[in-house]
């Protein structure tokens, strides 16, 4: 009984991280659209001085 609990266990897990694998994939797909030719890295930034903190 102990080995067949384990084992539904197991297979348990292996499910949520498939689902979990096919979520995230999803999300990056949505997300991953920038702009051609900008930088995500650099999306955002304000040049010159900046504002103080305090």
């Amino acid at each position: 009984m102990a080995k067949r609990d384990r084992e539904k266990s197991i297979q348990a897990k292996r499910k949520e991280k498939e689902e979990k694998r096919v979520i995230r994939k999803n999300v990056k797909d949505v997300r991953g659209t920038t702009p051609e030719g900008e930088d995500p890295d650099l999306a955002g930034l304000q040049w010159g001085p900046q504002a103080p903190l305090f």
